[in-house]
């Protein structure tokens, strides 16, 4: 099993440690079940940049602080399909194809701000939108009450297993 976690820190507002918030994805998609070759982008970008991006893909005004865009919504199917032009019997196997789960872009500074009004700090802020981010990617939501509530359970629960709140 490899998950593979592309992270930049395309902004200068806060100090980011991307191994730190890529161990936190990584420990969430696997204990969502992601198994295999599977690729996702972890992307800290500023204000103007995720203002552009609310605006282009969701129709709404401003910065917000966590944006996922899923890519591979299933994955491709497994073993020889006919006339799909995999390797047959005789033929060399062609290398496995990763899975592009999707890109999670947070911005920092947006971020600072909801720690400001959750009464946390910034690291918890930003450990609550990686994983928000990797359960969108996943097809979870929170559009009625029902799926919210069940959405940020399971955000307690993989916060409790895979992030370490620092003194």
């Amino acid at each position: 099993m490899t998950i593979d976690i592309y992270a930049a820190d395309e902004q200068h507002d806060h100090a980011i440690d991307l191994e730190r918030w890529v161990a936190l994805a990584n420990g969430a998609l696997t204990d969502e079940g992601v198994r295999g070759l599977c690729e996702v982008s972890l992307i800290f970008l500023d204000e103007p940049t995720i203002a552009a991006l609310n605006a282009q893909f969701m129709g709404a005004t401003g910065p917000t602080d966590v944006l996922s865009f899923p890519i591979d919504t299933e994955p491709e199917p497994t073993g020889r399909v006919p006339d799909a032009g995999g390797s047959g019997p005789g033929e060399p196997s062609q290398p496995e194809i990763p899975q592009m789960i999707g890109d999670i872009v947070i911005c920092p500074a947006v971020a600072a701000r909801n720690a400001l009004e959750h009464d946390c700090s910034f690291d918890d802020e930003v450990a609550l939108l990686v994983v928000h981010g990797v359960l969108h990617l996943l097809g979870w939501d929170h559009v009625v009450d029902a799926e919210a509530e069940r959405m940020e359970a399971r955000e307690r629960a993989l916060l409790a297993r895979h992030y370490t709140r620092t003194p």
